[in-house]
């Protein structure tokens, strides 16, 4: 029996995972996260990625690890923490896995690598972060390269690079914007006409279970579920969910919308506190984000197509009862 070892498998997507593991009766699978798995608490082993006798002692004589911890938010302080979470915990993992001979690791990075980018880039695109993030991400990366490299003929290393990630229980960009839609109180800024793409839950923990099956050498992928929608579009199509009229009655220009940001960050700045607004976020709403993926080559296919992922989560969130449920503060 394979052990799978999954490095922040309490969280969002790591639970997800974890339930689509648990189904494969030739798998033994443990997590390892600084915080209890309320899934999973049988299956969970305390171990943060920056300390590496934390992480010896809890991970097993694996086959394979998967890396999903990382420091990501926006308002991360100290900004060192991305670099001890991200950069750090990848080396720690690496040493671990030269000592118990691990030959296979899956990494989840991120399309922050990639900036604010052109239209469609895929994973040839140029590496251009805006953040510490985005910056902290490719480093590791280049970490988990060097691992591969040392023993290219058996070692696998899977780099998936999910664009914003977002479904049932999730606290994070994508929910927030379906609970202002929600509220009848949501304000366009911008003229709506940018892309996003998405990518649902569901679809990035079967596609890293799907991984788990590929051959020595080092396979990158960005993760995305098309087809990608406009702002607009996708404001009206939650609100025909809803039952609501499909108009946009408020509209912000982007240059008022950043200003409003860049006030709401000078007090945050002054008063230490965190808000949901910020220049940052105001630009990344406004920004396209549509990227490219070579998933298809793969022989992958989705299990649920993104139309019924916005529908599932938003039935899940906004029409039924689900208040007493677990739920992910994520971006």
């Amino acid at each position: 029996m394979q052990t799978i070892s999954v490095i922040g498998g309490s969280g969002f997507i790591g639970t997800r995972l974890v339930r689509r593991l648990k189904n494969n009766e030739q798998l033994n699978i443990e997590i390892i996260d600084k915080v209890q798995s309320k899934a999973y608490p049988d299956l969970n082993k305390l171990g943060d990625v920056r300390f590496a006798e934390q992480l010896r002692a809890s991970i097993s004589n694996s086959s394979a690890i998967i890396n999903l911890a990382a420091e990501h938010r926006d308002d991360v302080r100290p900004l060192s923490l991305y670099d001890e979470v991200n950069i750090g915990g990848a080396k720690n993992i690496c040493n671990i896995a030269n000592e118990i001979s691990v030959q296979t690791i899956v990494f989840t990075s991120t399309v922050a690598i990639y900036g604010f980018s052109q239209n469609d880039t895929n994973e040839y695109g140029k590496i251009i972060p805006f953040n510490d993030y985005g910056r902290t991400k490719w480093e590791a990366e280049q970490v988990y390269k060097q691992w591969q490299a040392e023993d290219p003929q058996n070692r696998t290393l899977v780099i998936v690079r999910p664009t914003v990630v977002f479904g049932e229980r999730n606290r994070g960009n994508v929910f927030n914007l379906l609970r202002q839609i929600a509220s009848g109180k949501f304000v366009m800024v911008g003229d709506g006409l940018n892309r996003k793409s998405m990518a649902y839950v569901e679809n990035v923990a079967a596609f890293i279970e799907y991984s788990l099956n590929f051959k020595p050498g080092v396979h990158i992928f960005n993760y995305i579920d098309k087809p990608d929608f406009t702002m607009n579009a996708l404001v009206v199509h939650v609100n025909n969910l809803l039952g609501r009229s499909s108009e946009i009655k408020f509209r912000l220009p982007f240059s008022l919308g950043w200003l409003i940001g860049s006030s709401f960050d000078l007090v945050a700045k002054i008063t230490g506190r965190k808000f949901p607004i910020s220049a940052i976020r105001v630009k990344k709403f406004c920004a396209n984000s549509v990227y490219e993926s070579a998933v298809d080559s793969t022989g992958f296919t989705p299990p649920v197509p993104l139309m019924e992922a916005i529908e599932k989560t938003v039935r899940f969130e906004f029409i039924e009862d689900h208040k007493d449920e677990q739920v992910f503060y994520s971006e």
